[in-house]
């Protein structure tokens, strides 16, 4: 895949994504399709117990996430640009705010902003569907459980504060960008 590419292929995945949850209820074949995957697996790790049930999915989607990111993204591209942002970083506190030098090197900083998005979107291309018919059929599943995580998290934020901890997690642990 090549980098110049990447963001308009990102752009039609997002478009695909959009349509899939936007036809989700009216063309039965994707949620019939999507059940018939995730009912029996998902499903039946939900049907278990379901903050158990919730939260190893949650992990077995953080773990995937974290690898997807870890192998589609350029690494040691990313962990170059992060080192010298940070090192731009320190230089500009040592400087004050609004000197030539300062806003040099803030527009210095600035120029790692558009490749480090453009690394960065490539697990985009991956991920955004499977998410997506998850997602829709999380919605479903939830609407005929009603169930809250502790008592007061609906699956979403359950998933969201979840999602957030064990890639963190992971990232540390795979040395992740």
């Amino acid at each position: 895949m090549n980098k110049k590419g990447s963001l308009g292929l990102v752009f039609i995945v997002m478009v695909v994504s959009l349509a899939i949850a936007a036809f989700w209820d009216s063309l039965p074949f994707i949620k019939n399709s999507v059940n018939a995957v995730l009912n029996p697996t998902a499903g039946a790790i939900l049907n278990f117990n379901l903050t158990v049930g919730m939260t190893i999915l949650v992990i077995i989607l953080s773990v995937v996430m974290t690898l997807i990111r870890k192998y589609t993204t350029d690494q040691k591209t990313l962990r170059e640009m992060k080192e010298e942002q940070k090192k731009l970083q320190l230089d500009m506190k040592k400087l004050e705010v609004g000197s030539k030098e300062h806003t040099e090197m803030s527009m210095k900083s600035m120029k790692f902003i558009g490749p480090m998005f453009k690394l960065g979107m490539r697990p985009i291309i991956y991920t955004a569907i499977p998410f997506i018919l998850f997602f829709r059929w999380f919605t479903d599943y939830f609407a005929l459980v009603d169930f809250r995580f502790f008592g007061f998290l609906s699956w979403f934020w359950f998933y969201l504060l979840g999602s957030i901890i064990f890639s963190s997690i992971l990232n540390k642990v795979l040395k992740v960008v």
